[in-house]
């Protein structure tokens, strides 16, 4: 296996000061963010090196002698938003990153399927929860057909590249389980399109990421280290679709999710949260995940994610690495047997 970080919680840093993190907390990778809903902070000469082989092999040099390496390019956006400010903007990202991946050496973009309007002519995404009604099959047969035009086309690109786009499955999105996975690559015919295996939103989902991972098999391209603890009076109450988010107004700190969309605030008292590996699921959990991926990738690319906001950027990062290398020891130990 190959561990390592995704860097948007590193952005407050240089690369170079970043790589220096990830080495310290003694992983070998950095998945660098490339566009979409955050800004390629860590890529100030995107635009040079797709032209440059000198600025790419400046940017690479950075890496050079560090025992960090990069570990996948990400773009989570909505590529197919309804609203063509966000986009256009989102879905060029999706390509600029697969071009960049292709002059970095690198195979693996992550982001998302995204999630368009319900109808032609709509302003806001639709997300359908629960189609049992035939209206909302009606929506979702509109959505598949703006989704495969977009995914088809991305497809190509990517196989054109060698590139692996690792679709990361995340309500919101139109591909969020794997039944939507397997929709969109028969819809497609796709060969480059798979799966990023965050087990954070499986969690809340009440899925199990092992099972997941067993399931999807080889169409697992990459994973993501990040953990949920449900919280079980809060879920008793709200249950996991707790939506009482608050709406931060322009003179709090908020992030721009493109356009004038902002991310709210999470419910205070929430049904479950995002925490480090370990505050939701032991070690020995993290143990069969790692050997799940390791029986459809022994070189799989796994990357913690950090939004546990009871622990400050570094102390988090920390945490997570104990646990996360702690099951891969595990899985070694136990491979030798």
């Amino acid at each position: 296996m190959k561990l390592g970080v995704y860097n948007a919680i590193l952005h407050d840093r240089t690369l170079p000061e970043a790589i220096e993190v990830v080495a310290n907390l003694g992983l070998t990778g950095l998945e660098l963010n490339s566009g979409g809903f955050l800004p390629a902070v860590h890529i100030p000469s995107f635009e040079d090196i797709l032209t440059s082989d000198a600025a790419r092999d400046d940017f690479l040099g950075l890496f050079a002698g560090t025992g960090v390496s990069i570990a996948g390019l990400n773009c989570n956006g909505n590529p197919l938003h309804p609203n063509p400010t966000i986009r256009d903007k989102h879905a060029e990202d999706v390509r600029r990153s697969i071009r960049l991946a292709n002059r970095l050496g690198q195979h693996r973009v992550i982001t998302m399927s995204g999630l368009p309007g319900g109808e032609p002519g709509a302003s806001q995404p639709n997300w359908i929860v629960n189609a049992w009604n035939s209206a909302a099959l009606d929506v979702l047969d509109y959505q598949w057909e703006v989704a495969a035009r977009f995914w088809k086309e991305i497809d190509r690109l990517a196989h054109d590249l060698d590139v692996k786009v690792a679709l990361e499955l995340h309500p919101q999105n139109l591909v969020f389980n794997p039944a939507d996975i397997r929709t969109l690559v028969e819809r497609t015919a796709a060969t480059n399109i798979g799966v990023e295996l965050d087990a954070s939103h499986l969690f809340w989902q009440q899925m199990d990421p092992v099972a997941v991972v067993k399931n999807l098999g080889p169409l697992v391209f990459q994973a993501a280290a990040k953990d949920v603890r449900v919280n079980v009076e809060n879920a008793a109450i709200y249950g996991v679709l707790d939506n009482r988010f608050r709406r931060l107004s322009p003179t709090e700190p908020r992030t721009n999710l493109g356009g004038d969309e902002w991310a709210n605030e999470w419910p205070k008292d929430a049904a479950w949260d995002f925490v480090a590996l370990g505050k939701g699921h032991d070690t020995a959990y993290w143990t069969e995940f790692l050997r799940a991926l390791h029986a459809v990738d022994p070189d799989m690319l796994v990357n913690i994610e950090h939004e546990d906001t009871e622990l400050g950027r570094l102390e988090g990062l920390e945490v997570a690495a104990s646990v996360l290398l702690a099951a891969d020891a595990a899985l070694h130990a136990s491979l030798r047997q």
